[in-house]
């Protein structure tokens, strides 16, 4: 039997398979495609960007190298965030962006943005996973759940697997919820999105980049022949009827507001703005994870980076339970912390979808909204909310810090917190060389010396996941320390 058994070789599914694997668990993972490879998921059309919270979570498992490698981008220095986007198509410009508005980013190697493809993430994920001990079984569908008191029975095929816990990582039609009884809920859609690869015989009539229109919305992208576009018709269209090329040109057209002519269709996909998440992420020994937790609508680049956030939460919660050293509530903490920020996504893309509506009432908002995108406040609140750093989990601490991913601290000696985490386990920089002999009570990695910048703090306790739990003195640390670890050592 294993620990674990997860449904969904997704990155979702692989991320989180790589930290129960690097907590010692044992894990299977049941893909019901029996190849991960398809032009889905190579570039163009599985282009996808990570933000920096993802690209972190990477950075600290020592992911990020092979990472870069397979997604043909050569690292390199950053500083201030330099990550822009674009609010309901409405684009950002840099210049401005206010850096103070991010007192605890500090200095590191690691980007700010990354355009990647889900190919790349998958295949280095997969190759990790599987030197942890991973089992990756492909071709297989689940197709039952069975829960006792004491373990999770999972029929796929012909073959029924007994883990302790599922999760269920199985994306946004998820046969793990609906098996498992999670309720979904949420709103309807308001338009049917296209995305398609095409040869087009004119495409000088279609402006680069965003194009918000009075009938909806356009994408013509970086790479030749890969479109996007948003129809509000309530969602009727997605899967309703076959993508012809008659079907594809005529709501171009209509977008645009041209006479552009499509000659031929090499792929395409419909998706909708439906926004559901599941009320609790957990039932009994069974969780969800990723698109099976939570779906919306592309616009931000929001899915696969809150599903990522997601397994970087569950992952060391769900070892410690497995291995009977967590604390009775700490797996009760994934829900807790995750699930809020699940539900600010859907809101974010709610909030984009009611602005690019076509009609002189949402024409007007475009035109506010446009016009504060436009001051330093409210480009950095937009650049605040897509990168990741303002996530913050109240730990009930009011610390302005705690609750949120750690700052990549540099020692003096040059080491730094992406160096210290790549084991999963939590961490202690003890700047002032005070807390030695409370934290040997402690499962933790124990790290002394000044720091280049320690933000005026005399110590850190980092979690697995890389969230600051505690910053301050000795008084309050072995509390802080058994909330999320359990008990002390002897």
């Amino acid at each position: 039997m294993d620990d674990v058994v997860i449904v969904g070789a997704g990155p979702v599914g692989l991320f989180l398979a790589c930290e129960l694997g690097l907590a010692g668990c044992s894990v299977s993972v049941i893909e019901r495609e029996a190849d991960g490879s398809s032009p889905w998921r190579s570039q163009p059309l599985g282009m996808r960007g990570l933000t920096a919270a993802s690209i972190q979570a990477f950075d600290r498992r020592g992911l990020l190298e092979p990472l870069l490698q397979a997604s043909g981008v050569e690292p390199g220095e950053s500083g201030p965030p330099r990550m822009v986007g674009h609010f309901a198509g409405m684009m950002l410009d840099a210049a401005n962006l206010d850096p103070a508005a991010f007192p605890f980013r500090l200095p590191t190697p690691t980007p700010d943005v990354l355009l990647t493809s889900l190919e790349a993430v998958e295949s280095v994920l997969a190759e990790r996973a599987v030197k942890l001990g991973v089992e990756i079984k492909r071709g297989t569908a689940v197709s039952g759940i069975t829960q006792y008191d004491d373990n999770v029975v999972v029929r796929a095929g012909e073959q029924e697997y007994a883990a302790r816990w599922v999760v269920g990582c199985d994306g946004g039609r998820s046969t793990v919820r609906g098996l498992a009884g999670f309720e979904f809920v949420g709103t309807e859609p308001l338009f049917t999105g296209y995305t398609m690869q095409v040869d087009i015989e004119d495409p000088e009539k279609l402006s680069p980049g965003f194009n918000l229109t009075p009938t909806g919305m356009y994408i013509r992208m970086m790479t030749d022949g890969h479109y996007s576009m948003l129809d509000f018709d309530g969602g009727a269209f997605d899967r309703s009827q076959e993508l012809t090329r008659d079907h594809l040109q005529d709501v171009l057209r209509r977008m645009s507001g041209t006479d552009v002519t499509l000659t031929d269709v090499h792929l395409a996909s419909s998706f909708t703005d439906r926004a559901m998440q599941t009320a609790t992420y957990r039932q009994g020994r069974v969780l969800v994870a990723g698109d099976a937790a939570h779906i919306h609508s592309p616009l931000g680049g929001q899915g696969l980076n809150t599903g990522l956030g997601d397994a970087m939460n569950l992952g060391w919660k769900l070892a410690a339970t497995v291995q009977g050293v967590a604390p009775d509530d700490l797996l009760d903490t994934y829900d807790g912390e995750r699930h809020p920020v699940g539900a600010s996504v859907l809101d974010w893309t709610r909030a984009q979808v009611d602005v690019m509506k076509p009609g002189p009432q949402a024409e007007a908002v475009r035109g506010l909204i446009r016009d504060l995108l436009a001051t330093r406040d409210g480009t950095t609140y937009v650049v605040g909310k897509l990168s990741g750093y303002w996530i913050r989990y109240d730990l009930g601490d009011e610390h302005d810090l705690v609750g949120r991913s750690a700052p990549d601290f540099y020692l003096e000696d040059g080491t730094r917190l992406g160096d210290l985490t790549q084991d999963g386990r939590a961490v202690l920089l003890d700047f002032t060389s005070s807390l030695q002999e409370q934290a040997a009570r402690w499962d933790i990695r124990y790290v002394a010396g000044p720091a280049r910048d320690g933000l005026g703090l005399p110590a850190v306790l980092i979690r697995p996941d890389g969230v600051v739990a505690w910053a301050g003195g000795p008084a309050t640390f072995d509390t802080v320390a058994a909330r999320w670890f359990g008990t002390a050592r002897g």
